[in-house]
């Protein structure tokens, strides 16, 4: 929730005037509750998507960082308030574990993965095979020279997730980058 990928994130969502809401999943920070490798983590998500209806009853990009990636495609493909999905750092080995993307096969929204091509958790050529098994509309962005957390490449990211965004919605093109 507050290292820089999640912040630049933020701003870039922010910068169009949306609402945003960042939070931990269960066990991390001061969140109560223990971590479930991603399945009980689903209703983490569901959870901040329900505080968002309550609060604002607007549609939602979904945009999350690497686990929180992960965990946020799965739970939010079949949901009809959630219009369009970001993927930051999508991870595809980590921390001994593989993740399995099959699901997007099935999910029509439009999609934005955005990698480091340096990512040691996301090589290059097992994230192109994952956005290729994804559903249209699709988007992948490598950013070059770039690790899992972008270090020295966070504007190109956010300016990546901007542009994307303008031309999902047009009438946002107005926005400044902040």
């Amino acid at each position: 929730m507050h290292n820089k990928v999640v912040y630049h994130a933020t701003k870039a969502l922010n910068g169009f005037g949306f609402p945003v809401l960042r939070f931990n999943f269960r066990g991390a920070g001061l969140s109560e509750g223990e971590h479930d490798e991603g399945r009980s983590e689903k209703d983490d998500v569901r959870a901040a998507l329900d505080w968002l209806k309550r609060e604002f009853n607007l549609p939602v990009i979904f945009a999350g960082f690497s686990f929180g990636a992960s965990v946020g495609l799965r739970a939010c493909c079949p949901l009809p308030e959630v219009m369009a999905l970001i993927s930051l750092g999508t991870p595809v080995h980590a921390d001994g574990r593989s993740y399995s993307f099959n699901f997007l096969s099935q999910c029509a929204k439009p999609k934005l993965f955005v990698s480091g091509d340096h990512d040691p958790y996301g090589p290059r050529e097992e994230l192109e095979r994952v956005v290729a098994g994804a559903a249209e509309p699709k988007k992948l962005v490598l950013i070059e020279t770039a690790g899992h957390f972008f270090e020295g490449k966070l504007d190109q990211m956010r300016a990546a997730v901007h542009k994307w965004i303008a031309e999902l919605l047009p009438q946002a093109r107005t926005a400044r980058p902040l």
